[in-house]
């Protein structure tokens, strides 16, 4: 019998057959730098100041160049840029004096990276290196709950949870899919549940149905 983790996931995989990561990178520094960014931040906010950024700064030797000032300066476009000006300044040292200035590739040696917590080191293994991660935001924090998959109230517990839920090889897309539906159909405030595509699987529209 099929559960309610892989029914929301073959569902949600045919309402959104092109989901995939909302950040624009072409290598792992870069995805580590977005990824960083994007904390309480929109991905599309993180690619219009990156897209500038990294076609003049495109790896960790040019990086280096930048003083935290600079490095604010850069992105004081997005959220909380003065702290994570900061915590990429350091970052970026890290990785050149204890890393030979390559991306780590376990959770446990990117999470020592300053400014780096769980969710980021998930993205940057499972999307830079193909590593089964499930990284949890606050989209699949929300509706990962909403929908009764989890009950973790941290997105670290969530995350153990839903690794437990479904098959490793679907971690990756299941992100994915959930983050859309977050974006497009489950919001934070006013979730379309009419039009939701998972609604018979949801414990939030049982308790809550909304006619049609």
């Amino acid at each position: 019998m099929m559960t309610k983790a892989e029914k929301v996931y073959d569902l949600l995989k045919e309402a959104y057959p092109d989901a995939k990561c909302g950040l624009d990178y072409s290598s792992p520094f870069q995805l580590l730098i977005s990824t960083m960014l994007s904390a309480q931040t929109t991905d599309k906010s993180v690619n219009k100041v990156t897209e500038n950024l990294y076609k003049e700064y495109p790896d960790l030797e040019s990086f280096l160049k930048l003083s935290q000032e600079e490095i604010e300066e850069k992105i004081k476009q997005i959220g909380l840029y003065k702290n994570k000006a900061k915590n990429i300044y350091n970052m970026l040292r890290v990785l050149r004096d204890k890393y030979g200035g390559q991306v780590p590739k376990s959770m446990e040696e990117l999470m020592s990276l300053p400014g780096v917590g769980r969710k980021t080191a998930s993205v940057v293994l499972v999307e830079a290196f193909d590593i089964p991660a499930f990284p949890v935001d606050t989209h699949v924090f929300r509706v990962t709950r909403r929908i009764g998959l989890a009950e973790g109230n941290t997105p670290d517990k969530v995350s153990d949870e839903m690794m437990k839920k479904i098959p490793r090889y679907k971690w990756h897309l299941m992100h994915h899919l959930l983050i859309t539906h977050g974006r497009i159909t489950c919001t934070a405030q006013a979730p379309k549940c009419k039009a939701c595509s998972i609604k018979v699987v949801c414990s939030h529209y049982k308790k809550t149905p909304v006619k049609d």
